[in-house]
């Protein structure tokens, strides 16, 4: 009984081919902008948060602003902090504005940059052509620099800039590297400016104390706890003073992102799914329909013994046949359609086989849903009232 209300179903689907067409295409519709939408939140998301955690999401970053007395962090605060549990390394950053000079080329408002060794040890591949600042540059005062792609080209154009020398605030550097070129989202480009030891970099720019400091985790899990470890440190340093001092996570801001794209997502779907259930109003009207022209069936069927349960099933397969098939259709083209932007707007393409589940599930729940109130109008006609009709 249940094969044959499967084929008398999917026959009246069939048969009203126009009004099965259109009643479909309200599903698809629906299933496609919910899946397209989240397809496309979900690989924004994704490449903005692998944007940023390539800036660093085990990096944590301090900034000392320090009281009259002390300006800033000193050689064993930077101790201090290399010595916490789950720490791997600390990179203090002293930066300034001036100019370079490369025999007749003088270029002012040229960012320059201090740094140690730990700050390439945990930015790996950063140098396109020469070698990194290491410890011994950073020990003894070793006037070099890594100069950035930009610089490269409008000081050296067409020449090698390896082993150059340059005038940065009236002193020499030689220049011992080349950084890449960098692209896309980035909160510090290094394509203008010039990256030297911080020690050497302290004495160029006249800079007494460090006021910014990169603490690197070997435990990116143990944020918190380090976290509490460096504010620990810090009060310390500046005697429990008040804004003193900020402590930013990267990973923080990378779960910040990730609700409020979640949020987005939830939204867009929200949206969406007002078109899914348009859709199975068209269904619910539909049936109805359907119930109305079919009388005269279902009272003959009534009348030669048929069931109720097996009319109301019939009807509810025929709603939950039109249902999935606007569901599959409508998976097929979301998809497609979420591909296309992503090419379109260059953002990886994110397949979430939970979103094709819920998209599924949920269209399969709409046929049953407004499917249920037809086919129950449909088991409960009088055979009687309903023979009436031929």
């Amino acid at each position: 009984m249940f094969k044959e209300s499967i084929k008398m179903s999917w026959s009246n689907i069939v048969h009203n081919k126009m009004r099965s067409f259109l009643t479909v295409l309200g599903i698809v519709i629906g299933v496609a902008s919910i899946i397209a939408l989240i397809t496309i939140v979900q690989g924004a998301t994704s490449s903005v948060t692998s944007q940023i955690s390539a800036l660093g999401a085990n990096k944590i970053t301090v900034q000392a602003f320090g009281t009259p007395l002390k300006q800033g962090l000193n050689e064993q605060d930077l101790a201090a902090l290399s010595n916490l549990k789950y720490v791997s390394g600390v990179s203090p950053t002293v930066s300034g504005s001036t100019s370079v000079v490369y025999g007749s080329n003088v270029e002012t408002g040229i960012s320059v940059q201090g740094k140690n060794d730990v700050y390439f040890r945990n930015n790996p591949n950063t140098v396109s052509n020469g070698r990194e600042i290491n410890i011994l540059d950073v020990n003894s005062n070793n006037q070099v620099a890594v100069i950035g792609s930009q610089i490269a080209t409008d000081m050296f154009f067409g020449q090698q800039p390896l082993d150059r020398q340059i005038i940065i605030n009236g002193m020499s550097y030689t220049v011992i590297g080349v950084l890449k070129a960098q692209t896309g989202f980035s909160m510090t480009s290094t394509n203008d400016a010039i990256l030297v030891p911080y020690t050497a970099a302290m004495k160029t720019l006249g800079s007494r104390s460090i006021t910014s400091v990169d603490i690197y985790m070997s435990d990116s899990t143990k944020s918190a706890d380090i976290i509490t470890s460096i504010n620990n440190v810090l009060n310390q340093a500046f005697n429990y003073h008040t804004n003193t001092f900020s402590v930013f996570n990267m990973q923080d801001m990378i779960s910040t992102i990730g609700n409020i794209t979640g949020m987005m997502s939830l939204l867009l779907a929200g949206i969406a799914s007002i078109s899914l259930i348009v859709g199975g109003i068209g269904i619910m009207n539909m049936m109805l329909v359907s119930v109305t022209e079919r009388t005269t069936e279902i009272g003959l069927r009534k009348a030669l013994g048929a069931e109720p349960s097996r009319i109301q099933l019939q009807f509810l397969i025929e709603s939950i046949f039109i249902s999935l098939i606007g569901g599959i259709i409508g998976m097929a083209l979301g998809l497609a359609i979420a591909l296309l932007a992503a090419a379109l707007i260059k953002i990886p393409f994110s397949f979430n086989a939970s979103t094709i589940i819920l998209s599924f599930g949920f269209s399969a729940a709409i046929g049953i849903i407004f499917g249920l109130a037809p086919a129950r109008k449909a088991s409960r006609l009088n055979p009687i009232d309903a023979l009436r009709h031929i």
